[in-house]
């Protein structure tokens, strides 16, 4: 059973519960795993093999007595290093929170663990967890196992570079402008950002987060097939009361009529051929297997709500976060902060205000959107994956990469869910699309997923390009 790791999450836990694998089985493959293809991508940047072992081997004693060993029973997954796990360092990437270890686990963690998953190691993220590319100065760069030339998208560039190694079978990623769904795209893989409260969010070793972020950002899970998506997402999204925006809306909504709108260049987003190629395919998908499908030029405003997004970000506890920057000294971070300050030093209490009522307006129309169609599909960026280090190359280039992210950085704003999904490579680099629905409706990102998944994908897992 050497090729363990290669197994879907869903036919893993049924092997395990099954009792044709033991738990300590998977978790020796995924250990394996990591040992032999980690030190050329750098993904997981903390792991303790004796707790993994630990952890499988509690889901095998519980399947022996016959108890419900969960839905994740035995999976081996990863955890991204910005949220605690009692025991480990919640860096978030920086220097300065090497030593801030968890005492307890953040409410995903708990819900992941209930579920029987096994926690194979901690992946990384950038300073900060703010950019699209995973380099940092503690944990040093996460290179993309299908290209070492491009980024592995961040935030969650480890938990995608992991995952698309095959280290673990589903990743834990976070998202405040992309940070699950950017790096599913640049590796290949599938990810979903959830709605705001779907999956509840704690750090006991931080302070409380200010109101952009609490707002804005969420946990959501990465995997390689889209049924491990919606396995882990459901897990994910469990109760529990440490999180005040958490809401108890069911998973499965109302029957809708597959109706489905593509839009190549979503309010007038530069999108590359390839990309707007990959939107207009996912359409062809979709209408074999059964959508109405109908392509549109004209959405509800997205631009704005992009740019919106950026204003609340990282104007909310701008000088604090400035302030940790320069005293990390992490370039990717500062070059960011540095090019914002003066859309983030414009946020006054009125501004603030009348950003927050705009909000409203824009959750409005797109909700009304919602009403026609199920869902709507359109390029997760404008560009393919982006060359390695390509915001660090002057300002133009840095302007480059936000322009064609706005697909990224509204949809938070807006608070809709979104899903991407790989579909193809271009030589090597991957390409794929983006799915939104309205709030709480993760069903039917995951419904038309699995229509477009079904055309074909990237293969995965792989082992990793050196050059």
């Amino acid at each position: 059973m050497n090729d363990i790791w290669r197994l879907s999450a869903t036919e893993l836990a049924s092997q395990i519960r099954s009792r044709k694998i033991s738990a300590r089985e998977a978790a020796s493959a995924a250990l394996a795993r990591l040992n032999t293809v980690n030190p050329a991508i750098n993904a997981v940047i903390d792991h303790r093999p004796e707790e993994t072992l630990a952890q499988a081997d509690a889901v095998d004693a519980a399947i022996a007595k016959g108890a419900d060993a969960g839905t994740l029973a035995g999976v081996p997954i990863t955890i991204k290093v910005n949220v605690d796990q009692a025991g480990f360092a919640t860096t978030n990437g920086l220097t300065l929170q090497r030593d801030l270890v968890a005492q307890t686990n953040s409410p995903v963690v708990d819900n992941l663990r209930k579920a029987g998953a096994v926690i194979v190691g901690r992946t990384n993220t950038p300073a900060f967890s703010a950019r699209w590319f995973t380099t940092n100065l503690i944990h040093g760069e996460t290179r993309n196992p299908r290209d070492p030339s491009i980024t592995p998208g961040g935030s969650s560039g480890g938990a995608a570079a992991a995952l698309t190694a095959g280290i673990g079978h589903i990743a834990h990623g976070t998202d405040i402008a992309g940070s699950v769904r950017y790096p599913a795209y640049a590796c290949g893989v599938h990810g979903l950002r959830p709605t705001l409260g779907r999956i509840p969010a704690f750090n006991a070793s931080s302070p409380e987060r200010a109101i952009g972020p609490q707002i804005t950002a969420v946990s959501g899970p990465l995997a390689r097939t889209v049924g491990d998506v919606r396995l882990a997402f459901h897990a994910m999204s469990k109760r529990d009361p440490r999180d005040p925006w958490w809401v108890p809306a069911p998973l499965e909504g109302p029957v809708r009529e597959k109706r489905a709108a593509i839009c190549l260049r979503p309010d007038g987003l530069e999108t590359v051929k390839e990309v707007s190629d990959a939107v207009a395919d996912a359409g062809k998908r979709l209408a074999r297997a059964g959508w109405t499908v109908e392509e549109i030029t004209e959405i509800p405003p997205f631009e704005e709500a992009a740019d919106l997004q950026m204003k609340l970000w990282l104007s909310d506890g701008y000088d604090a976060l400035r302030d940790a920057a320069e005293r990390e000294g992490d370039p990717g971070a500062l070059a960011i902060l540095r090019d914002q300050e003066k859309v983030a030093r414009s946020l006054d209490l009125a501004v603030f205000s009348k950003l927050l009522t705009r909000r409203a307006t824009l959750v409005r129309a797109w909700e009304m959107f919602f009403e026609t169609y199920a869902v709507i599909v359109m390029p997760p960026c404008g560009e393919l994956p982006f060359p390695w280090q390509l915001d660090l190359k002057g300002d133009a280039s840095l302007h480059r990469v936000l322009r064609a992210q706005m697909p990224q950085i509204a949809l938070p704003f807006i608070g809709m869910p979104g899903l991407t999904i790989s579909t193809g490579l271009v030589g090597r680099v991957p390409v794929g699309v983006q799915i939104v629905a309205g709030r709480y409706r993760e069903d039917l990102c995951l419904l038309a997923g699995e229509a477009i998944e079904a055309g074909g994908v990237p293969a995965s897992p792989i082992d990793p390009v050196l050059a």
